[in-house]
């Protein structure tokens, strides 16, 4: 599909090369990201949104990189964002632990799945209540509530919201896949 958003294209002015390299890891050995050139043409909000993306990815979160990867990639897969799923499959994925059977897990598989943790399968279902009806049921939030702290609740919270915007921006857009990251598994239905 064609971009609906052209995003910026080299050379880049000084302003827009800044902005690019504060949202790309120092020393990355990928160019910035359609996703990343394509919020800079409206540098304001690429400026506004940083913060909160880099604290989300960052040491601050108080989650662990495996519950983190696995909200990620079950809310891109839900709202079938095949462009930021496939970025943080990999990534992000071997290094949180996650193995092929989770990651297709989280695109194609159910809470129940062999390939998940219980801690996973609770993960899921957030996620899964969320995108299907914006609240969590109580006995889900007493299961959650169980196993992470308040502190962490809110940020599993703020973090599926915010990949539903990341979501929202690369389907809305259609933001041109990366050529090296990963492609949803075939669907087993």
């Amino acid at each position: 599909m064609t971009p609906r958003i052209a995003p910026v294209a080299p050379p880049y002015d000084a302003g827009v090369a800044d902005e690019l390299a504060r949202w790309m890891p120092p020393g990355s050995p990928v160019d910035p990201l359609a996703l990343f050139r394509t919020l800079v043409r409206d540098r304001p909000l690429a400026e506004a949104m940083l913060p909160l993306g880099r604290f989300l990815l960052g040491r601050g979160l108080g989650l662990p990189k495996r519950v983190r990867e696995l909200v990620i990639d079950r809310v891109c897969a839900r709202c079938g964002c095949e462009y930021e799923w496939g970025v943080h499959a990999v990534a992000f994925g071997a290094a949180a632990g996650l193995g092929d059977a989770e990651l297709t897990a989280t695109a194609r598989g159910r809470a129940n799945d062999p390939a998940f943790t219980p801690d996973d399968a609770a993960v899921i279902r957030l996620v899964d209540e969320l995108h299907d009806t914006g609240h969590v049921s109580d006995a889900l939030w007493t299961d959650l509530a169980r196993r992470w702290s308040p502190e962490q609740l809110l940020e599993l919270l703020v973090l599926a919201g915010w990949y539903h915007v990341i979501s929202y921006v690369a389907n809305g857009a259609r933001v041109a896949l990366e050529p090296w990251a990963a492609r949803f598994p075939p669907s087993t239905a």
